[in-house]
């Protein structure tokens, strides 16, 4: 399985590695892009039947053009063999675009640029966006499935990338890092977490609404990226990039989690945030609105006074704050790791029972 160290795609790498250890999986997680940090490397090492394979391959949203990304792709088919893999789980699916795997591969449509320009601009896609879509759309179709973790997501793959059929939905699972605490939430504050530079987070939208509330609205995670966006934010009372279990001392207090994303094909900070019984105010999206309806409150992500309206609601009346709170606790069991590796492995076996055997072992490039 390829991963990241960047974003989240990393916490569900090990989440479902960890999940398909109960059905006897063992996985070989290759990192592409920035080394992992020592808490990752820690957590990595903590999964039972995880092998983690560091690389200085780049990740294909930071490559500098298709001949980088063919050359991982044929890096992580060559791994294949050499672990001798029965099976390929691609979380950046560009990488199978031009490559012949010895094994069948299952795509993970996390994001992509594509469908993120088509939520967020107008107009054709710049060069060094269009070349990445095509190799995503090249990888797509040389996947034996795809997987998507949200069927609004799936449908919104199928319908910008023309798929004959939509990918496979298997909604995301999070092993929950921070425990619901007992009692009320006494400390009235809002809070959210993320890549903070990523435009599709919405930050600016969040940091005018911060500007019209009396009460703390903090945000954890970083602020520049390694593409070299960069957001700045005035009123958020911004944490830095902070660990997991940090961020889940946090989530701990039972704040009033916030995101008002305008691109977000799931959102494992939110389901996070939901485990550890935090009320939720949402964005409008159909991603949000598909995992979360009747659990949490939904803001018109660009409407700053709505936003700063339900935020403000939430913090000041304590009984509708445990109530969303029980409801986010209550709808975050269904998407359990367990249910995720269950879908996934399920997935797996299929594209193993219909895999035509390969002649040999070899990588075609």
């Amino acid at each position: 399985m390829t991963a990241d160290a960047v974003g989240g795609i990393w916490f569900y790498a090990l989440d479902l590695a960890r999940g398909l250890g109960a059905h006897g999986v063992e996985t070989v997680l290759m990192v592409l892009g920035p080394t992992p940090a020592a808490d990752q490397e820690a957590a990595a090492a903590a999964v039972p039947g995880l092998r983690l394979q560091t690389s200085s391959l780049p990740l294909d949203w930071l490559a500098e053009g298709p001949r980088a990304v063919h050359a991982a792709g044929c890096a992580v088919a060559r791994m294949a063999v050499e672990c001798d893999a029965s099976l390929v789980h691609l979380n950046s699916p560009a990488l199978a675009a031009g490559v012949q795997f010895p094994v069948p591969v299952v795509g993970a449509c996390h994001s992509c640029v594509a469908t993120w320009w088509k939520t967020m601009r107008r107009g054709p896609m710049p060069a060094e966006f269009a070349w990445r879509s095509d190799l995503v759309s090249h990888g797509y179709a040389a996947a034996a499935a795809l997987v998507a973790p949200s069927a609004a997501f799936a449908a919104a793959t199928a319908e910008t990338y023309r798929l004959p059929t939509r990918p496979l939905t298997v909604h995301n699972g999070r092993h929950a890092t921070a425990t619901a605490a007992s009692g009320d939430a006494a400390v009235a504050f809002a809070f959210t977490a993320g890549r903070l530079w990523d435009e599709g987070k919405n930050l600016m939208a969040l940091d005018r609404a911060a500007a019209r509330l009396s009460l703390p609205v903090l945000a954890a995670g970083p602020t520049e990226g390694p593409n070299g966006a960069r957001v700045d934010l005035l009123h958020l009372k911004t944490l830095g990039q902070l660990s997991g279990a940090a961020v889940a001392a946090w989530l701990r207090r039972r704040p009033v989690f916030v995101s008002v994303a305008r691109y977000e094909p799931f959102g494992l900070a939110v389901l996070e945030a939901a485990q550890a019984g935090c009320a939720l105010v949402l964005s409008d999206i159909p991603s949000f609105r598909e995992l979360w309806d009747g659990a949490a409150e939904f803001v018109p992500p660009e409407d700053e006074v709505a936003v700063a309206d339900a935020i403000r609601r939430m913090l000041c009346e304590r009984e509708r704050r445990a109530r969303f709170g029980v409801a986010a606790r209550e709808r975050a069991r269904r998407y359990s790791v367990e249910a995720m590796a269950a879908g996934v492995f399920g997935i797996y076996r299929r594209v193993l029972r219909n895999a035509v055997a390969p002649a040999g072992r070899e990588v075609v490039a």
